[in-house]
């Protein structure tokens, strides 16, 4: 995207109709604008035919509608799970689209690359080179949307690359655009949002009174393991992270999603799994277990299914309430941060 040009797809209606304004232009033509971005997914402006064409000139020196675009698409034969490698100019980031009994969801990256410096993701792999824009996730949606059709995307999760509470006022504005009643119209109810942590940004989120589903990453019940396997605990600790999700459950009436990322040696032993419980104990919320993906560039490895299976037998029969991640796309380069990284030829 141009440094110079104002990315028509990142602005609210009033944002619009006031370029429009300045340009002697009607206000209504900020309603078709909107609506050909957002209810009809429009690329270019070419497609927008009921514009006249010498505002579509006008429009196009000043103007661009920036995004991402699919440069490549893996296709799992196992479960039809798509790995979406997205063009974001002269960047590259990653989205998946998995298929569940109860509908489509949508998994996608809110940053190129990542500076949390998780020791067992590929995603931070390298650092953080940019934000994303609210446009460059918006068009992850979009353009996937229409790949699919005339499937439909049933939720969207923003956990691919990078923190989404990192990038807090794009994020905030993606999900006020991807929610506008005169656009895409999706429900917010229907968008889960990963955190690694960041106090600050779950206070801020818990503001916004969003109706999400909070997803914080835990993968260790204490201070000590978690600091090792997750910096930014070194930051926020957990009593000041769980503290943040108490206050974001008293302010929202959402219970709180935990990710807990099962590493072998690390995190998966059953004295880990009461300390999980002592944790848990009290928060209304679910916990999900995912067996690590392996990345040739961490020493890290999963466990056996067994071990797997005991851990969370252990956390039911204190009544956590649990589930063992469903792996999909598991013949595909499944790892965030794996196809992007993969992409340095393309």
């Amino acid at each position: 995207m141009s440094d110079h040009k104002t990315d028509l797809l990142s602005l609210m209606p009033d944002e619009l109709e006031t370029l429009l304004q300045e340009l002697g232009e009607p206000s209504y033509r900020a309603k078709q604008i909107f609506g050909w971005l957002h209810g009809k997914l429009a690329t270019s402006l070419d497609e927008m035919t009921n514009l006249p064409g010498s505002l579509r000139t006008r429009l196009s020196k000043i103007c661009e509608i920036g995004g991402v675009s699919i440069q490549k698409r893996l296709v799992s034969s196992i479960d039809g799970t798509i790995k979406y490698l997205y063009g974001a100019g002269e960047d590259h980031v990653e989205g998946a689209l998995m298929r569940h009994r109860h509908g489509n969801s949508l998994c996608i990256s809110s940053q190129v690359g990542c500076r949390m410096s998780c020791a067992f993701c590929a995603s931070a792999l390298g650092g953080l080179a940019r934000n994303l824009t609210s446009g460059e996730m918006l068009s992850q949606v979009y353009a996937s949307a229409k790949d699919i059709q005339p499937e439909k995307i049933g939720s969207v999760v923003l956990m691919g690359i990078g923190e989404p509470l990192d990038n807090f006022e794009n994020v905030c504005r993606f999900l006020d655009l991807l929610s506008h009643p005169a656009g895409f119209g999706f429900s917010l109810r229907r968008v889960s949002l990963s955190t690694c942590g960041l106090v600050d940004g779950i206070r801020a989120l818990a503001e916004k009174n969003y109706p999400l589903t909070l997803s914080v990453s835990l993968h260790a019940a204490n201070d000590a393991a978690r600091s090792r396997l997750m910096p930014i605990n070194r930051k926020y600790n957990l009593g000041d992270l769980m503290a943040a999700c108490r206050g974001y459950f008293a302010k929202t009436g959402r219970r709180i999603s935990f990710e807990y990322c099962l590493i072998r040696g690390e995190n998966d032993s059953p004295a880990d799994a009461q300390e999980l419980v002592g944790l848990l104990r009290g928060m209304p919320c679910h916990l999900n277990l995912i067996p690590l993906n392996n990345v040739s560039e961490r020493d890290f490895a999963r466990p056996e299914p067994s071990q797997t299976r005991a851990f969370q037998a252990k956390l039911e029969q204190q009544g956590v309430s649990v589930t063992l991640r469903r792996e999909l796309g598991a013949d595909l380069a499944a790892a965030c941060g794996q196809l992007r990284r993969g992409a340095a030829d393309i």
